[in-house]
């Protein structure tokens, strides 16, 4: 070495392998509170491993989906709020596998910011193993990555990554479905993870007071009401899944009803909603009427009240309303299936949804 050269070290340039280190070892026991069949639950090895036969699959189909939060993770940063955050990530995901019938087996995070803070990264990983316990897969590895220069001071960006099994011939591909099916859906715990942007923009435009009570509900700032995680529909769905008693599932997210219900269905098979089968939450009217949303463009934009819909066989309707009864769902019923174009159209009367006049959004797939 040059003796006119300084030592230059990764601390100097901003990498702490010490608090990655430290961060390691804080979240251990975090998941290992994610163990189940097929997963021990252990990291720290270059990768983690998971057993489908101990799980008890004989012939699975392996299914895979990766999601992130959207810009949702923005108002966590900018609120400090960052317990839940690691929630709705996992929420993104297995709910994407639950509806093709698969089981979430195991999960993986990426976190990345520009400099570890003390206590951030744990909180968010807290978040992302509650959300694996609630969908009951386990959390067996992810990438804490501290990246200086590429992010803003207290910025971090998530992805997430999860694989689902289903028995071979199980799979819900929608092919069932066919004019005279029952639209069924469960309720969303809030906004879930879509439509930040338009919020975020509200918020700025209307100058929300984040901290103070929301107006729709004075016992919760309004902070609170717009953080509230993604609801996890796994254990819910999936005996009623395995029961076969659900022909479709569609995850509302992006694209809202009128995008996301098409996605599951055949050719010749069109969702007709209804958007007078159930009363709007109070959030969602609120957003609406801040920004003088149209309920079209709600319909592309939220999930209005509905984070799963559920095509069901109407021999099968009974039974499977009371399965989710039984899960503990409020189940609503909002629509059927048509014959005609594969799309969506929700329509609803003259007040629905603030409405002057009977509207009715459609979207051809």
């Amino acid at each position: 070495m040059s003796s006119n050269t300084p030592s230059y070290t990764y601390a100097q340039a901003g990498v702490s392998i010490a608090a990655g280190n430290a961060l390691v070892k804080a979240i251990g026991p975090l998941v290992k509170a994610t163990r189940r069949a097929g997963a021990d639950g252990e990291i720290g090895g270059f990768g983690g491993f998971f057993d489908p036969r101990a799980a008890g699959y004989t012939d699975p189909l392996l299914v895979a989906a990766n999601d992130g939060v959207g810009t949702k993770l923005k108002l966590a940063i900018d609120s400090g709020q960052h317990d839940t955050v690691g929630i709705d990530l996992v929420a993104m995901c297995v709910n994407d596998l639950i509806v093709q019938g698969a089981e979430p087996l195991f999960f993986l995070d990426y976190f990345a910011t520009g400099k570890l803070e003390n206590g951030v990264a744990e909180r968010v990983i807290a978040g992302i193993a509650e959300g694996c316990v609630q969908a009951g897969c386990a959390l067996i590895g992810g990438e804490t990555a501290e990246m200086p220069g590429m992010y803003s001071e207290g910025d971090y960006d998530l992805a997430g990554f999860c694989v689902g099994a289903v028995e071979r011939g199980e799979q819900l591909t929608g092919n069932k479905v066919a004019p005279g099916h029952v639209l069924l859906a469960l309720k969303s715990s809030g906004v879930h993870s879509n439509g930040y942007s338009l919020v975020r923009r509200l918020a700025a435009d209307k100058f929300w007071q984040l901290d103070a009570p929301a107006p729709f509900d004075a016992a919760r700032p309004l902070i609170d009401a717009l953080m509230e995680p993604t609801r996890i529909y796994v254990k819910a769905l999936l005996p009623a899944v395995r029961a076969g008693l659900i022909d479709a599932l569609a995850h509302i997210t992006g694209g809202g009803l009128l995008e996301n219900i098409p996605r599951v269905l055949p050719e010749g098979a069109r969702a007709v909603v209804d958007a007078d089968a159930w009363e709007q939450p109070a959030l969602m009217t609120f957003l609406q009427s801040e920004g003088n949303i149209a309920p079209g463009e709600m319909a592309r934009t939220f999930n209005c009240g509905t984070g799963m819909v559920l095509a069901v066989d109407p021999a099968k309707l009974e039974a499977a309303k009371a399965a989710l009864a039984e899960a503990g769902e409020e189940v609503l019923e909002i629509g059927v299936i048509e014959a005609g174009q594969r799309g969506c159209t929700v329509r609803g009367s003259a007040g629905t949804w603030g409405a002057d006049a009977a509207w009715d959004a459609g979207h051809d797939a």
